[in-house]
Parts: C-alpha cells; structure tokens; sequence
C-alpha cells in the first residue's frame, strides 16, 4: 500500500467517525447498535485523537459521566430511546436517570487516556481535561478489585460472558452451562434483523445470557452480593490484562500529573495482577486460559483471550510464547487473528467470537508485540489488518479463512484501529482534511 492510498484509507476511517459521531459519543454503527457502549468509546476515543482531540476527551467524559456510585462504568448507556436493540432499558431496570445497563466491560481507559495524553500536542489542555478523568478510572480499578476480586486474589472474574467483550466464546461454554435457560420472559432478538443470525451467539446462549440479567436485577444491581450469587464466575485473562495494562498506565499518568496516591495504587494493582495473571498459563497450549472461579480450573479452550494477556506487559518469554502461537495459526488463516484456534474442532470462522478475526484485538495484541520487542509478528498482525480492510471495508469483525466481511458494516471501532495503525503523517494529516 502505498502513502496515496494510505491517506486515502485514513481518510475514509475519519468518516466513519463522523457519521458515527452523536455529538458527546459515538455509536459503534447505525442500526445494529444504537447506544454508547463503554470500551468502544475508549477505543474510539483513540481514532478521534487523530484528528480531534478535544473530540477525543469528550468521548471518554461522557462515558464517566454516568459512572456509578460504587466506581463501575456500565457497558450501554442508552442516551435516547431506540427500540431497534434489545435487550434495552426497560429490561435492565437499573434505575439510573440516564438509564445504563447494569454490568461492565473490559477497563480499557487508563490505557486509551495515556496514549491519547502521550500524543496531544497542547500538554496544559489535555492536562485539564484528563485530571477529573484519572480519578474517575481510579475509582473504576478500585471497584473491580473490590467487587469481583473479594478474595483479593489480584484477577477480577466476570460475572456475564457480555463482560468480556468476547460474548459467546468458547471459554464460556462449559461454565455457561450452570446457567438456567427456563423462567425468562419472552423476548425478542433485535440483532438478527441487521446481521445474519447465523454470525451471531445462539439462541440458547441468549437464554442464559438473560436469566443472568434477570437474576442480578431481582438482587436490585447489588455489586457488593453479585459476584458470589452469579453462577457463570470466569477470570478471563484478556479482561485482567486490559486492567492489568490500564492500571500501569494509568499509574504513569497520575505520577504525571502529581496525583501521587492513585499511582501508587495503581502501580500496586498492576504488580499483583501480573503475578497473579501467571496462574492462568498453560504450557500445553503455550498461551493463557480462562479460569473457571466456581471450579478452580484452567477451561480447555485456546482463545484470544489468552493472547490478548500480552498487552500486559508480561514476561519475554510469554510473549515469544504467544509470537509464536499466533505465527503458528497465521499458516492455517489466511488473516490473523483469529478468536479462537482453528485447530480446534468448535472453531466457527463466521460465527462472532468464535473464530472470527477483529481489528481492536489484532491492536492490543500488536501492541503489547511491538512493547515486547517481537516487531516482525507485530508488524504481521497490522498488515493482515489492513489487508482485511482493503478486501472487506470496515466491517465489525471478518472470517480469516476467507477475509469476508462480517456482523455490522462502517464500524467505528474498526475505522479507529485503522487510524492507529496507520498513526504517522497520514493520521495527523486528517485536521486539515
């Protein structure tokens, strides 16, 4: 690819953008999903930096500002009625006066905040806004640790797969079979009417995936009581080095910025967290896995999840563990990376997280890469990216067998990757575009 068509590519991603863009945040694409969903604006965030920065802080102020009172960032908050999505608030109940949904996702925004920070080119602006941030994603860790760590163990559990970001992989299936799918009202689907039913999570997984919402709100959103009454407890090791890594950073931040207290927190969070991630590796698959809370055991599934866990900044070896699984399935797909191994017989390259490939992963995976110092395989994951846009535009997730274009069209977390990928002369060139 060549700069023309680099800036061109740049370009088009910056659209997407826009015509995404509600204003104070964005939606990750028209129709199938109508709201703002928490680590999409973190990463979206990323792509507005590009060109807007103060754009860029707006995304992630408005996330926090419908923060709980308790610390946790919801995944949806639903600004204004859609009836296109279910389930919407009015299943939720969680009794927010802006409604949210009553559960989080993967804690991204210390990273996103310091990258965007490192970047912006007025320091004592981005200082301004960023200060209120740093103490909102402070308050984020420190209910994490709290709520879905109770031991203290140093790794949070999710407590409902839609947690993780990765709804129906494959790590969930053995635990999600705990989960009752009788007595739940009637409902229905809206995602199949905008994406092919046979690329999303089944209807039985949508079953249990709404007993669980019913059961925590008939526990009125209790986060104090949630963790030890849910039955589906996974500590996903992708979900604890996105923390893991969040917390570093946001550590480097706050140090930054005198708030010497939240560093130090931070700083602890993360050391103890790193430790305890190792408790995850398995040297028969060379890679992490999930871990079943109710069990304590490792799950027998070879997932991203467990290459995602080298954004954490783990050991050299680790991560030329994981340079190498991905080089391994990168003979057996054509575009990397894929969400689950295809050597596995569950692997479904179509089917959402279950073999398909998406472009915030290949991000986080490549970055901690190139953070390790393995620029060759890095550099393999953002090239196969850029491959898949040039053959599938900018889809919400693809095949990597065949490269085809899946789920949502014109997604706007994958038009940001495609501007941190591209991040340099074309990126910056956008303001003037």
């Amino acid at each position: 690819m060549n700069r023309e068509d680099r800036a061109s590519l740049a370009r088009r991603a910056s659209q997407i953008l826009r015509e995404n863009d509600r204003g104070a945040y964005t939606v990750p694409t028209k129709g199938l999903y109508p709201f703002q969903w928490n680590w999409d604006s973190c990463l979206t965030a990323l792509g507005f930096a590009a060109f807007d920065e103060d754009r860029a802080w707006r995304e992630m102020e408005t996330l926090f500002a419908h923060q709980w009172p308790d610390g946790m960032v919801p995944h949806i908050i639903f600004h204004q009625d859609d009836d296109g999505y279910f389930p919407g608030p009015d299943v939720w109940q969680t009794g927010r006066s802006v409604p949210t949904s009553g559960i989080t996702q993967p804690a991204v925004a210390g990273f996103a905040a310091r990258r965007i920070f490192e970047r912006s080119k007025d320091k004592a602006a981005s200082a301004a806004r960023v200060r209120s941030l740093v103490q909102k994603i402070d308050r984020w860790h420190a209910f994490l640790y709290s709520a879905r760590d109770p031991r203290g163990e140093g790794l949070v559990a999710i407590i409902h797969p839609w947690e993780s970001g990765r709804d129906n992989a494959i790590d969930w299936d053995e635990p999600f079979q705990r989960v009752p799918s009788e007595g739940i009202a009637p409902y229905r689907r809206r995602d199949v009417d905008h994406a092919d039913p046979a690329h999303r999570p089944t209807k039985e997984q949508y079953d249990r995936y709404l007993w669980l919402l019913e059961h925590f709100r008939r526990h009125e959103w209790d986060n104090e009581v949630l963790h030890d009454l849910s039955p589906f407890r996974v500590v996903d090791p992708g979900f604890n080095a996105i923390l893991i890594r969040s917390c570093a950073d946001l550590a480097a931040l706050a140090e930054e910025l005198g708030a010497k207290k939240v560093a130090s927190a931070n700083r602890a969070r993360a050391k103890k967290g790193l430790k305890a991630l190792e408790r995850l590796w398995s040297e028969r698959h060379g890679q992490y896995l999930c871990l079943d809370r109710t069990t304590e055991s490792l799950i027998d599934s070879p997932s991203v999840g467990g290459l995602i866990a080298v954004f954490a900044a783990v050991s050299e070896a680790r991560a030329g563990a994981i340079g190498a699984r991905i080089t391994e399935m990168a003979e057996r797909c054509c575009y990397v990376v894929p969400s689950h191994d295809p050597a596995d017989p569950r692997f479904d390259a179509k089917r959402y997280w279950r073999g398909p490939a998406w472009l915030i992963v290949n991000y986080l995976i490549s970055d901690g890469l190139a953070a390790a110092g393995m620029d060759a395989v890095a550099e393999t994951i953002r090239a196969s990216s850029l491959q898949l846009i040039e053959k599938g535009g900018f889809a919400e997730y693809y095949d990597p067998l065949t490269g085809e274009p899946c789920g949502g069209d014109r997604f706007t977390w994958t038009a940001a990757m495609v501007l941190e990928f591209l991040r340099g002369g074309e990126a910056r060139e956008l303001a003037r575009a």
